[in-house]
């Protein structure tokens, strides 16, 4: 059973940036952040696939491309999150999720292959 624990989010104002961190207890193939809104559903946002030597393969949701980035510490076992140019739609809790894989399954299903998820942090962005 591996535990998921983020941290880092908070409140901000538009245009500032965030980076959140998602520890894992124990190793994990593929790992990816969530978002869920309020009143929307579950968003996948981002993907992180450490294949062989150290080398991650990398995706990011179209809705936040350019302005988000994935990246992963091997020895430390943590995820981060590098939110810049925030907006007040990206205001949510973000969770982050992991599973054990041969590739990163579909983050546009709302999470549903994911076996692992954290309790999430909550991102506000104000005007």
């Amino acid at each position: 059973q591996v535990q998921l624990v983020e941290s880092g989010g908070g409140s901000v104002q538009v245009g500032e940036s965030l980076t959140l961190s998602c520890a894992a207890s124990g190793y994990m193939a593929c790992m990816a952040w969530f978002r869920q809104g309020p009143g929307k559903e579950r968003e996948g946002l981002a993907t992180f696939y450490r294949s062989s030597g150290f080398k991650g393969v990398l995706s990011h949701a179209d809705s936040v491309k350019g302005r988000f980035t994935i990246s992963q510490d091997n020895i430390k076992n943590t995820l981060y999150l590098q939110m810049n140019s925030l907006r007040p739609e990206d205001t949510a809790m973000y969770y982050c999720a992991a599973v054990e894989a041969q590739s990163c399954p579909s983050i546009t299903q709302g999470g549903a292959p994911y076996t692992y998820w954290g309790q999430g942090t909550q991102v506000t962005v104000s005007s």
